[in-house]
């Protein structure tokens, strides 16, 4: 539905911090499926860690908080113009390493939206396993 250039019209993220690869659903303002295909050639890989690469718990959080921010940000309704903050994270859980190879499957749901907070859940799928799982809180910026 959204292929690389549509997502940073939408998003303020560029390279190397863009996680998004590919949008499949987006229902503006209730839920969005992304995904997120994990390459060897992602640099914090160099670190994370030498001989057995897996992405940081973090990064795979902060993907899903990506995908959150594009249910949000509706350039239709003029929000496309404000940036999403991350908040708060609850209830994150890890399931299992994420390695290059992986393409994470990215399901995130607006569980509360008003005009400037927001509060989503999102989960992080490698086929059919959940890898991460996370609630997340935003509050919506002005640019400057």
């Amino acid at each position: 539905m959204l292929d690389i250039l549509a997502i940073q019209n939408r998003l303020p993220h560029r390279y190397p911090f863009l996680m998004v690869d590919r949008v499949v659903e987006l229902l503006p303002g209730k839920r969005a499926v992304a995904i997120k295909n994990v390459t060897v050639n992602e640099p914090h890989f160099t670190g994370h860690y030498p001989g057995r690469p897996i992405m940081p718990g973090v990064l795979i959080l902060e993907t899903l908080a990506q995908v959150g921010g594009l249910v949000v940000m509706d350039p239709e309704d003029g929000t496309g113009k404000k940036i999403p903050l991350l908040a708060g994270v609850d209830k994150a859980r890890f399931r299992r390493p994420v390695v290059p190879g992986d393409q994470l499957r990215l399901e995130v749901e607006m569980l509360q939206l008003r005009r400037s907070m927001g509060k989503c859940h999102g989960i992080a799928y490698v086929g059919d396993e959940k890898a991460a799982e996370a609630e997340f809180m935003f509050m919506i910026a002005d640019p400057e």
